[in-house]
């Protein structure tokens, strides 16, 4: 584990393996442990990054007012802190929204980007009727006393978690800090990155979850209409956490998209 400061903020986060970097943001209610089979099986040719965003795992408590760019410039600082010079770099979920907001404000530190079942925030992506559905049910989830609260989103996987990813699952969970989980939502409600897309200027693959519920399928198609240049790769049977239900697809994915784009 390594960590680095910002604004009295201090980020912890995993780094194995030697090679081009590649740094992975997690998503909401996650830490970096959701990387796990990234971290194992591309570490023989990438330096693999994955942190625990502010707020989350091992990395200090979020600040208050924390804002979607906020976390944008602490993810910039761990990548120059890594020292490799231009990443790749993806996030699932919420930490692809925090990805493309890396982009925005810090594109000279993205060689390319990696989102997987993710949103322009759920503004930038969902209907109305859903977005206003899912903070509803923010609410009602943030809205219990400490030790009656459960972080855990529905329409995760297509059909049950993987097994053997079950106990780092209920760890993760037990780990959730409200006040993180209320801020990651809230901020992905109000998120809108549409302006963003068409501004991309590096290679972006798309990895998405063939029955993704939470992102579906028709999202990854407006990102690869917006986009410039795309690839997109829809990974059979997965759902919403794709690089667990699916991680051996995944990681060759990423592998062969990284290394056309060295």
């Amino acid at each position: 584990m390594a960590t680095v400061q910002v604004g009295g903020v201090e980020i912890a986060y995993d780094r194995v393996g030697q090679g081009p970097p590649l740094v992975l943001a997690h998503g909401a209610g996650d830490a970096a442990r959701i990387w796990r089979p990234q971290l194992t099986g591309l570490a023989d040719e990438f330096t693999v990054v994955a942190w625990d965003e502010p707020g989350a795992g091992r990395s200090s408590d979020l600040p208050a007012g924390f804002t979607l760019a906020d976390y944008a410039l602490c993810l910039a600082a761990v990548i120059e802190d890594v020292g490799l010079g231009p990443a790749h770099v993806g996030g699932l979920s919420w930490g692809g929204t925090v990805v493309l907001e890396l982009y925005r404000h810090r594109p000279e530190l993205v060689k390319t980007l990696l989102l997987a079942d993710t949103y322009a925030g759920w503004k930038g992506s969902l209907p109305p009727e859903e977005v206003a559905l899912r903070v509803e049910g923010a609410r009602r989830m943030l809205a219990v006393p400490p030790e009656e609260f459960d972080p855990t989103l529905p329409g995760l996987f297509a059909g049950e978690p993987p097994p053997e990813y079950v106990p780092m699952l209920d760890a993760m969970a037990r780990d959730v800090r409200q006040a993180t989980m209320g801020a990651q939502l809230l901020l992905m409600a109000e998120a809108d990155q549409r302006d963003l897309l068409p501004q991309i200027g590096v290679p972006t693959l798309l990895l998405w979850g063939e029955l993704d519920v939470r992102s579906p399928l028709e999202v990854a198609r407006a990102f690869e209409a917006a986009i410039p240049d795309t690839e997109l790769v829809v990974l059979p049977g997965a759902g919403h956490v794709s690089n667990l239900q699916a991680p051996e697809r995944f990681n060759q994915a990423v592998r062969a998209f990284c290394r056309a784009h060295r």
